[in-house]
């Protein structure tokens, strides 16, 4: 669910009384939020950052997938928008995501930004499909109490469907990785029918959940046409306009497949 707060584009000057150094790392930020439900735990800073290599059928933001598309925005910027909300979110039990498009485009700016909310006191969570974890470092995901990670597709042919630019190597290569050093992790996955829910599929994203010792939850999330205008704005066809949201069966039905694995499901 999102707060009431609208995203709002970042200010490419510096924020009131945090000037920007010239040496400061610099992010294309998209626009910011503050929400709550599946972009951690608590309510959240959650920074959009533009760019993505993948093209999903159902993503709702395609607004976000050139880095063009974002306006440059240093650490110390960012540090000033997310600091104006700190007592808010810590209040609230909540901290600090890193969105996209793919954050992970961004590598120096997002660890700059982790770090830097971690030294604030703040909870911070990645939110990404893996797919270029390796330009993750150590010092990096070490600044991440959380890692979002979305799981496409067990399937690689449906994993290719769906992404249209991707491969699902990466992904499993990442997730063992945050696994092996103690990460943990929510996976998020997108239920799309006609797409992704075939019981196959269904079955092996649960066997990868179940797999990694640091998944904490599985989150379906049943795909939306919220986007779709976002398609129109940009003279680009919506590849799943007469798709149909999940119903309630096929809902349970995911989920309790993910819950026969022993996991925690929402």
């Amino acid at each position: 669910m999102t707060a009431a707060l609208p995203r709002c584009r970042a200010h490419a000057g510096a924020a009131p009384g945090h000037p920007a150094t010239a040496a400061a790392i610099t992010g294309a930020v998209h626009s910011y939020d503050v929400s709550v439900g599946v972009d951690g735990p608590g309510t959240r800073f959650v920074a959009f950052l533009a760019g993505c290599p993948l093209r999903c059928r159902f993503c709702h933001s395609p607004d976000t997938w050139f880095r063009r598309s974002g306006t440059a925005t240093t650490v110390d910027e960012m540090m000033a928008w997310i600091l104006r909300y700190q007592r808010f979110i810590s209040v609230a039990g909540g901290g600090v995501t890193l969105s996209g498009g793919e954050p992970l485009m961004q590598p120096d700016f997002v660890r700059e930004v982790l770090r830097r909310c971690r030294a604030a006191g703040l909870h911070t969570a990645l939110d990404t499909s893996g797919f270029l974890g390796t330009r993750a470092d150590d010092a990096l995901l070490d600044a991440a109490d959380l890692v979002l990670l979305d799981v496409k597709s067990s399937d690689p042919a449906t994993y290719r469907r769906v992404t249209r630019t991707g491969r699902l190597g990466p992904t499993l290569r990442f997730a063992q990785r945050l696994a092996d050093r103690g990460t943990p992790m929510w996976i998020r996955f997108v239920l799309v029918p006609g797409l992704t829910d075939a019981p196959d599929n269904v079955a092996g994203v649960a066997e990868i959940a179940a797999g990694l010792a640091t998944v904490a939850r599985v989150d379906v999330l049943p795909f939306h046409r919220l986007g779709a205008h976002k398609y129109a704005e940009l003279g680009l066809e919506f590849p799943l306009a007469d798709t149909e949201p999940p119903d309630t069966a096929l809902l349970d039905r995911v989920r309790g497949q993910f819950r026969e694995r022993g996991l925690t499901v929402y």
